[in-house]
């Protein structure tokens, strides 16, 4: 059926903004609910509301795309909250699919950056309608022109059309809840990005003539209803209690029965007895469903196109806890309760690929980047899980015979005294500078293309090399011939030889051996990697050696034993570390890393 022959929803438009990770997006969320009238002038109101989980809280970024809504005037406007970090791509992906335009978010000095590219990319190719707003244009260092000559050369290298280039621009001070169509005026409100998103954004589109379809974008679970699909009415309307059916990937319908229909209320639920085209529902009392699937009615089954997803780049080995001290501090332990848990996972993150070994009770979980692994990793850890797992793998292709690697767009954002050491190690790991802006601040940005499996345990020795002070981003750029090998870490592994606690002693006499991963007083075991060799082979130590203690007594005291501080090894960390002959050991209590065997007369020379 043509365009012209489908009705519009005017009652309601579909967002969803989109910005690189702390340019203020969760925060914008905020103000567009107190200026919205969602909560009462006395309600107490927790900051950055829409991070629900404790990892978003703690680190400050969007893991898991989320809906609300709000109402401005007449007409309801559902907001969907995207994550900002392309390891979370397949978060996009399946929230884009439910809307029709989308507010894009760009931090008045730093600019647009790879991670805002790979979301807009993804809204251009679903044309969508996309606003501008340029924010913290309060910031001494804001720019706010430069970056919207750089906005527009984005677009133009996606590959915009003319109509997309012809964008609504708005300027905000997002934390003030201000926003304003020039930087001359000064505003006071948010009102102008509602009327905008109003204004721009074009309602719901739909088929007057076609029975009820929807589009089941993601899932959730509440202990009272049972597992929730949530997704966008594409046509029709759907009403409670009414016989539907589910079309998954076999394309055969199951019939079935919704219990509650519910719409976005604010950040909570509102039941309601029926849903208009274009409204973003909620349904509960479906068990079997998917990502993907299409809910429609038994006398009518159609299948709308399935959600589509990029392919996965890296993979990880996932298996259980088989080190000496399995068991002491996690609740769950068992390799099939892991197992479980990760198909659980992936039911809920369509970016996640799922494979069983059928060698050992292993699993490989395949994904878009070590960062999505290890926010996985971290989740489990906190639910109680006693883990090990392997470090991330790149995952080639196969093109006319010949093989292919995933090839990075690299963002570097640094002191210009930094520039060498960056540009030499990144040219080992065979990247190749392709741009190099120098905004006259004394900082510049270069730009890099990389393998993929170049940038894997590059990010701590990143922060080494710029003193902390460097700022490093990526995006996907496609597949190119394969590069070559090249050594990615340079040093070895200092290992314990045995079982025991590590010594103040022997930590002391170690120290001049590399950097040290354990205190005093932390249990090891035989084939754990206590520190970093400052050579590049990996030597035995014994680390619970003793000072041997005689009835000869000393001439002078004995000195002080100083211990160079430890620097608490975190997940990220570790994973980057390892070697393929290496296993990170994931406790709630404990980050520790290990040989994959143990002891030592059986490790290869």
């Amino acid at each position: 059926m043509s365009q012209a022959n489908r009705s519009i929803n005017s009652k309601i438009r579909n967002i969803a903004i989109i910005a690189h990770v702390d340019h203020g997006k969760t925060t914008l969320v905020d103000h567009l609910f107190r200026q919205s009238g969602l909560f009462r002038s006395n309600q107490e109101v927790a900051e950055r509301v829409m991070d629900s989980m404790d990892l978003e809280r703690e680190r400050g970024i969007t893991i898991a795309a989320k809906n609300c809504s709000v109402k401005w005037g007449d007409t309801k406007i559902n907001i969907l909250d995207t994550p900002g970090h392309a390891d979370f791509g397949g978060e996009v992906e399946r929230a884009l699919g439910m809307v029709d335009g989308v507010v894009l978010l760009v931090d008045s000095s730093e600019g647009p950056l790879p991670q805002t590219r790979f979301v807009l990319r993804k809204a251009l190719e679903n044309r969508l309608a996309i606003i501008v707003v340029i924010n913290k244009i309060d910031r001494h260092d804001a720019r706010p022109q430069e970056v919207l000559n750089e906005v527009y050369d984005l677009f133009i290298d996606l590959d915009a059309t003319e109509d997309q280039l012809d964008f609504p621009l708005l300027y905000a001070i997002g934390r003030d809840g201000i926003a304003q169509t020039s930087l001359d005026e000064r505003g006071t409100t948010l009102a102008p990005l509602f009327d905008a998103i109003v204004k721009h954004i074009p309602g719901p589109s739909y088929d007057p003539s076609k029975p009820f379809q929807m589009l089941v974008s993601n899932l959730s679970y509440s202990d009272y209803l049972g597992r929730l699909a949530i997704g966008r009415v594409f046509n029709g309307s759907a009403r409670k209690n009414e016989r539907l059916a589910r079309i998954g990937e076999s394309g055969k319908p199951e019939a079935l029965r919704v219990t509650k229909l519910q719409v976005y209320q604010g950040i909570s639920f509102e039941e309601v007895d029926e849903a208009e085209p274009g409204e973003i529902i909620i349904l509960s009392g479906i068990e079997d469903v998917s990502i993907g699937d299409t809910i429609c009615t038994v006398e009518n089954p159609q299948a709308l196109p399935r959600i589509v997803v990029d392919e996965p780049t890296i993979s990880m080995k996932f298996t259980a806890n088989t080190s000496p001290f399995s068991g002491k501090e996690g609740k769950l332990v068992q390799p099939q309760k892991i197992k479980d848990r990760l198909h659980k996972e992936a039911l809920f993150n369509v970016a996640l690929k799922i494979e069983d070994s059928k060698e050992d009770e292993s699993v490989l979980v395949r994904g878009r980047g070590e960062f999505q692994m290890a926010i996985l990793v971290e989740t489990m850890r906190r639910e109680g899980f006693e883990l090990t797992v392997g470090r991330p793998q790149i995952i080639y292709k196969e093109i006319d015979g010949q093989k292919h690697e995933p090839i990075e767009h690299l963002v570097i954002d640094c002191d210009e005294a930094f520039i060498g050491i960056l540009t030499e190690k990144l040219a080992i790991r065979r990247g190749k500078m392709v741009n190099m802006v120098n905004h006259g601040s004394g900082r510049v940005r270069l730009e890099f293309e990389i393998p993929s499996r170049g940038l894997i345990g590059y990010r701590n020795e990143f922060l080494t090399d710029t003193r902390g002070t460097g700022i490093m981003n990526s995006y996907l750029k496609g597949y190119e011939p394969f590069k070559g090998e090249f050594v990615s870490r340079l040093s070895g592994s200092l290992v314990a030889d045995r079982q025991g606690e590590a010594i103040p002693y022997a930590i002391f006499h170690l120290q001049p051996r590399g950097v040290m991963f354990v205190r005093p007083g932390d249990p090891v075991y035989e084939g754990m990697v206590v520190g970093e060799h400052n050579r590049d082979n990996d030597l035995n130590v014994n680390i619970c050696r003793e000072k041997k203690l005689t009835n000869i007594r000393a001439a002078a005291k004995d000195e002080n034993v100083i211990l160079s501080p430890v620097v608490p090894l975190t997940l990220e960390k570790a994973i980057e570390f390892i070697r393929d002959d290496e296993l990170v050991e994931v406790t709630p209590q404990s980050i520790r890393i290990r040989k994959t065997i143990l002891p030592a007369n059986k490790r290869p020379v």
